[in-house]
C-alpha cells in the first residue's frame, strides 16, 4: 500500500487536482526519498485559478485594511502553532537544516504579523488645491490580481513577503510556488484555508516554470507579477508582462561581496564569511560569495576561515548537529560540481573542500563540502556568475580602493558587506558600494521584514519587497479633485 501523501492545486477556497490529472514526486534531497506527490498542472488550471482570483477580488476590495488584516493575524496564529512541522517538511524538501527552517517559519509568521497592521496605515495625502473650493487628495487602490512566483530556497518567507502585502492592500493572488517545494507550500496555504479568508481570494497552482510562470506573467486575468528567481527567467517573465501593459517586479541573481579591511576584527569577519557564505548551503540570493581581503590581513584571514570551515559538519538537515545541509536538488548539485570545476580549469586554487563527503550514510543525497577557492582575479566565473552554493572566492586587494572596485566589477547589485573599525571607511564603503543592501560589520546575507529589500544593476527591476515600501508596487495612486 502506497502512504505517500498527495497534495493538490489550491483554487476557489477548495483543494483540487490538476485538471489532467498529472503528478510529479517532491524528493528528499538528503536521501532521494519522496516526501510527497503534487501535481503538474497546466494553463487550463492557471485560467480556473485566474477566473476565481476575478470573481473574488472586488468584494475583497471592499473589505477595511483592518478586516484584511485580522484574517493575516489568524493565519499567523496557523503558521506559529505549525511551526516544527512546517520547518521539518521545508527541511526534508529543500535540505535546510531543521533550525534554520523554525526560523524561516518564525520570520514568516512575523511577517503576516507586520503587514496585518498595516491594514490601518493611511494610504494617502491631502493635497492644497488651487481652487478655494475643493477639495485634492491622494488614495490607493489595489492593483486587483497579482501573480507570486516564487523559489525553492525561501518556500516560507518569500511567498509570505509577497502574499501578504499584495493581500492587505486589497489584492487577490494567484501563488506558483516552486515544484521542488510544494509540499511545504502547501501547509503555508492550509493556513490560509483554516483562518477563513474568502473563496478565491488566494490560490496556489503548482506545475513548471514554463507552463505555469510564463503562463501567469502573459495572462490578462493578472494585472501584477511579482517574481524571484534566475535573471535568465525573470527577464522572460518581465517582458512578457511589459508586453501586455502589466505591472511586475522582479528580484534576481546577486554575487554578493564580503570587504575586509586591514583593521577588520578577523575573528568576526570570518563568522560572517561563513555564516553569510555557507548558511542554507549557500542557497541565498544573499549569500556570500566572494570574500575580498586586503593584502594586510589577507593571510590571517586565509588562516582562519580555513580552520573553521573544516570544523563545519555535512549532513542531513533534521539531524541536530549538522550545520550544511546537502543542495537542494540534483539540478543544483550539478550546477555548483560544474563551478567548481570551471574554477579549477581557470586556475583558481581550490584550498578547501569542493568534493561529494566520504561519509557512506550521505552517498545518496546531493551533498558537497564547503568549497573554498584562493588565487581569483575578478574575470574568473566564479568571481563573475551566481553559483547558488557552497563556494567561497578569495580575492585580495591592495587597498580598500581597490577592494571597493573588485566589489562593483560585476553585473548583479544586491547586497555587500564590510568588515572595518574605521568609520570613514564604513562611510566610504556605503557611498561607492552599487548595493540595494550595505551592510558594515554584519554578514551579506539577512534583511529585517521592516525594512525595504532589492538590488541594483541585474539583481532586480529595482522596485522594493518589504517593509513599507511594498505599498508602491501592490498599490496604484488614485488623485481626486472633489469640487461641490
Amino acid at each position: 500500500m502506497n502512504d505517500t501523501p498527495v497534495y493538490g492545486n489550491y483554487i476557489g477556497g477548495a483543494w483540487v487536482a490538476a485538471a489532467g490529472g498529472a503528478t510529479v514526486p517532491s524528493v528528499n534531497p538528503a536521501n532521494r526519498s519522496v516526501v510527497g506527490v503534487v501535481p503538474a498542472s497546466t494553463r487550463a488550471d492557471l485560467d480556473r485559478a485566474v477566473e476565481a482570483a476575478n470573481e473574488a477580488r472586488r468584494a475583497w476590495r471592499k473589505l477595511t485594511g483592518a478586516q484584511r488584516g485580522t484574517l493575516l493575524y489568524k493565519a499567523a496564529d496557523l503558521m506559529e502553532r505549525r511551526l516544527d512541522e512546517i520547518g521539518a517538511t521545508m527541511t526534508r524538501e529543500m535540505g535546510k537544516t531543521f533550525a534554520e527552517a523554525k526560523g524561516e517559519t518564525a520570520r514568516g509568521v512575523a511577517i503576516l504579523r507586520y503587514y496585518a497592521g498595516e491594514g490601518m496605515r493611511k494610504t494617502g495625502d491631502v493635497i492644497p488645491a488651487t481652487d478655494a473650493e475643493a477639495l485634492m487628495y491622494t488614495t490607493r487602490v489595489p492593483l486587483g490580481v497579482v501573480g507570486a512566483i516564487t523559489p525553492w530556497n525561501f518556500p516560507v518567507a518569500i511567498p509570505i513577503w509577497k502574499i501578504a502585502p499584495a493581500l492587505i492592500y486589497g489584492n487577490c493572488v494567484v501563488w506558483k510556488p516552486a515544484t521542488d517545494t510544494a509540499v511545504t507550500a502547501a501547509k503555508v496555504m492550509a493556513c490560509f484555508h483554516e483562518a477563513g479568508f474568502p473563496a478565491g481570494t488566494i490560490q496556489m497552482v503548482v506545475g513548471g516554470g514554463r507552463e505555469i510562470g510564463q503562463g501567469m506573467a502573459e495572462h490578462p486575468g493578472i494585472h501584477g507579477l511579482t517574481f524571484t528567481g534566475s535573471n535568465a527567467v525573470g527577464k522572460q517573465v518581465g517582458a512578457a508582462a511589459f508586453a501586455r501593459g502589466a505591472k511586475y517586479q522582479l528580484e534576481m541573481g546577486g554575487k554578493n561581496p564580503i570587504v575586509v579591511a586591514a583593521d577588520a576584527d578577523l575573528e568576526l569577519a570570518v563568522e560572517a564569511t561563513i555564516n553569510g557564505g555557507l548558511r542554507s548551503t549557500g542557497q541565498k540570493c544573499t549569500a556570500t560569495s566572494r570574500v575580498i581581503v586586503v593584502k594586510d590581513v589577507y593571510d590571517a584571514f586565509r588562516a582562519k576561515l580555513l580552520d573553521k570551515v573544516a570544523t563545519l559538519k555535512v549532513g542531513d538537515g533534521m539531524q541536530p548537529d549538522t550545520w550544511l545541509g546537502p543542495c537542494a536538488n540534483e539540478s543544483q548539485y550539478d550546477t555548483v560540481l560544474s563551478y567548481i570545476r570551471h574554477g579549477v580549469e581557470e586556475g583558481a586554487q581550490l584550498v578547501f573542500g569542493g568534493t561529494k563527503p566520504a561519509d557512506e550514510a550521505l552517498k545518496d543525497g546531493f551533498y558537497v563540502t564547503p568549497a573554498v577557492f584562493e588565487g581569483v582575479t575578478s574575470r574568473m566565473k566564479i568571481a563573475q556568475e551566481e553559483i547558488f552554493g557552497p563556494v567561497l572566492a578569495l580575492l585580495r586587494a591592495e587597498s580598500l580602493e581597490e577592494a571597493i572596485e573588485l566589489a562593483n566589477d560585476v553585473e548583479y547589485g544586491l547586497s555587500a558587506s564590510l568588515y572595518t573599525k574605521n568609520i570613514g571607511q564604513a562611510l566610504a564603503f556605503v557611498q561607492e558600494i552599487d548595493a540595494g543592501l550595505v551592510r558594515v560589520n554584519a554578514e551579506t546575507a539577512g534583511v529585517e521584514l521592516q525594512a525595504p529589500f532589492g538590488g541594483m544593476k541585474q539583481s532586480s527591476s529595482h522596485s522594493r519587497e518589504q517593509g513599507q515600501a511594498a505599498i508602491e508596487f501592490y498599490t496604484s495612486v488614485k488623485t481626486v479633485f472633489l469640487k461641490p
